[in-house]
């Protein structure tokens, strides 16, 4: 295999290492991120750059200057974790009951901050360049956040870029297309309201629990009859809450999941579909049917010229079997979109290794994979001095 890892971040790697652990050991969730979002502005600025805090409540954006061009680029790195019980025993494992990094945001942070830190040393590039910090991730919309609290006003960037690590990719091996990479994220909640009675008399109340299980049955039928084939969505039904003993017929029972699409108009027509779903159900058995329908993240999309770009930066440093462009697109969401959505980018991933039983992303046993820790760096690196390259 021909990697070209930096010689300087490879030698790296023990201070590296330490710093993803440490921020492993230090879980912290959403918008709550302070030590982690304290380090990484120390690190920063022990690196010689000008350092921003607070954007996106808890994010940092540190700021690189070379030569005199007016270019500039954007390199995000997540940084929050998971409402999860880590299972491992490391000596680095979560500190922190109930919290752990399950995603491999601690592994997304050092690979960005070890970039900084090679770029501050050499400067071989003639521009700009903002290191993103961003926080919640997960669930809470930070990369909306940091949009709408001024980020690219406050730090101008003509393309930005994300990277996340992918088990199941093989260590060495890089994945980045045009087009969707990932899914839009919404969530529902569907309140069906009946009227109560005993078990054994079903007939003097509307019962919501068998309204329930046909308005399941019908959300699975906009993907397979609404949403043309050639297209893709998920309709998930996650939870079902209703009732308290054997003999009752509850009032109200609720129901919550989550819809994935690509493409905005599909989007739009699973939202259209459920709410007429709803509404028809509500007639025909005479019960009240309330639906909350909230969208969360976009679709990440990647802009064509940008994924080449990404492309390129992948090729030099992985060498070209190893960079993927002929992906699936996954199902899974990134708010990395909210900034893709205000400027031309590219999201990509990175092989963290085998990703069998313990190591697949949101698991209780996950832990990154600390061998790629200079690969990624070496990537940023790669990318950064590419965009803004010295004439």
């Amino acid at each position: 295999m021909n990697i070209n890892i930096k010689p300087r971040l490879q030698e790296l790697l023990p201070e590296l290492t330490a710093w993803r652990r440490d921020f492993h050991a230090h879980p912290e969730i959403a918008f709550e991120v302070v030590r982690t979002s304290a380090r990484v502005a120390e690190l920063l600025q022990s690196f010689g750059l000008e350092v921003h805090t607070g954007i996106g409540r808890t994010g940092v954006v540190g700021v690189l200057r070379a030569g005199s061009s007016p270019r500039s680029v954007g390199l995000r790195a997540d940084m929050d974790a998971l409402h999860v019980q880590e299972s491992n025993d490391f000596a680095h494992r979560s500190q922190h009951a109930g919290r752990m990094h399950a995603c491999g945001h601690d592994g997304h942070t050092t690979m960005l901050l070890g970039a900084a830190r090679y770029l501050a040393e050499t400067r071989d590039f003639d521009g700009t360049i903002n290191f993103i910090f961003q926080p919640a991730e997960e669930n809470e919309g930070g990369g909306r956040e940091m949009v709408e609290d001024g980020l690219f006003e406050r730090f101008p960037c003509a393309a930005v870029y994300g990277l996340h690590n992918w088990p199941g990719m093989p260590v060495g091996h890089f994945g980045v297309m045009s087009g969707p990479m990932m899914a839009s994220y919404d969530i529902f909640e569907i309140v069906l309201k009946g009227r109560g009675a005993h078990a054994a008399m079903p007939h003097n109340g509307i019962d919501p629990i068998t309204l329930a299980a046909t308005l399941v049955h019908e959300l699975q039928t906009i993907v397979s009859r609404n949403v043309p084939p050639v297209d893709a969505a998920v309709v998930s039904v996650t939870q079902i809450h209703g009732g308290d003993t054997w003999n009752v017929i509850p009032p109200e029972v609720v129901l919550r999941g989550t819809t994935r699409t690509f493409k905005p108009e599909v989007q739009d027509l699973v939202e259209q579909r459920m709410r007429r779903i709803c509404e028809g159900l509500a007639v025909t058995h005479e019960a009240e049917i309330s639906l909350r329908y909230e969208r969360r993240y976009p679709p990440t999309i990647n802009a064509t010229r940008e994924a080449q770009i990404a492309a390129e930066a992948m090729i030099a440093v992985a060498g070209a079997g190893n960079v993927h462009s002929d992906l699936q697109p996954t199902m899974g969401a990134e708010d990395f979109a909210f900034m893709l959505q205000k400027r031309p980018g590219a999201y990509g991933w990175i092989g963290n290794g085998p990703g069998a039983s313990d190591c697949l992303l949101h698991n209780p046993g996950y832990d990154f994979n600390d061998e790629i820790l200079p690969l990624g760096a070496s990537y940023w690196v790669s990318l950064a001095e590419r965009v803004l390259k010295r004439d």
